[in-house]
């Protein structure tokens, strides 16, 4: 069969997602509160500390017995990688100490439980927090009895020690996720995921912190090329999908 390059494209999964960008899906997703200043990233100054905290999403493989910042193996390979790298490419005049400590299988509560070590004594300038998917996901499967009223308190619990400790601190709050037609995500995630995804959004809008749309942006994504091109369990990024979260999040905050 002899078949034209667009149409080529036009009928594989890379090529659906070549027509669109990713920084064009992010752009359909998050629009600008306001005008950006000329200058980008002017939520971080000079010589601030900045933390990526989460769970396996953010964790990414990364190498836990040497968590140094700005160190390519300390951070694995998924979007807090990506993003770091572009922060410390626009600001290398800013001596920024970016650091990863997010944790495969967390949920809040084991936030909480190594919050000083891995949180307080870094004193982080800013913080950014992705959490959620394990406190349904295994409550789904039978490994943990929680609730999203426990979500939501803990999650507030935390944040509010983390302000009064560290009255200064800038904090991001990420939407947890879910991409539907994946191996291990189908429909019955949608609505109890919409709850945890509220709690966190309303966290993010009491405390006055800056929101990351991580499931607006995937499902903006999903139009463009199919599920498992982004993620192929519907939780864990593929390299695309990381691309995809570490754009949006340089958008918020930039």
């Amino acid at each position: 069969m002899n078949l034209s390059r667009r149409s080529f494209f036009t009928k594989s999964a890379v090529g659906a997602a070549a027509f669109v960008s990713i920084p064009s899906i992010v752009s359909a997703s998050i629009a600008p509160e306001k005008e950006k200043s000329q200058d980008k990233y002017t939520l971080f100054e000079n010589g601030n500390t900045i933390l990526f905290q989460g769970d396996s999403i953010t964790d990414a493989g990364r190498d836990r017995e040497k968590e140094l910042p700005n160190i390519a193996r300390s951070f694995g390979l998924g979007y807090a990688f990506i993003a770091a790298s572009a922060l410390l490419k626009a600001l290398p005049e800013k001596n920024l100490a970016i650091y990863n400590r997010g944790i495969s299988g967390n949920k809040v509560y084991q936030l909480a439980e190594r919050w000083q070590k891995d949180c307080l004594d870094l004193k982080p300038d800013v913080l950014s927090i992705l959490i959620g998917v394990n406190d349904y996901w295994h409550k789904r499967n039978g490994q943990y009895d929680g609730t999203v009223e426990v979500y939501e308190k803990d999650y507030r619990k935390l944040i509010q020690s983390t302000k009064e400790k560290l009255p200064n601190i800038k904090l991001i709050i990420c939407e947890p996720f879910y991409v539907l037609k994946t191996s291990a995500v189908d429909g019955t995630w949608a609505a109890p995921m919409k709850e945890y995804q509220e709690a966190a959004k309303q966290i993010a809008h009491d405390f006055n912190t800056l929101w990351v749309p991580f499931q607006q942006v995937f499902d903006e994504a999903v139009k463009h090329a199919p599920a498992t091109y982004w993620t192929s369990d519907g939780v864990h990024p593929g390299m695309p999908g990381a691309q995809l979260m570490a754009e949006a999040w340089l958008r918020v905050v930039g």
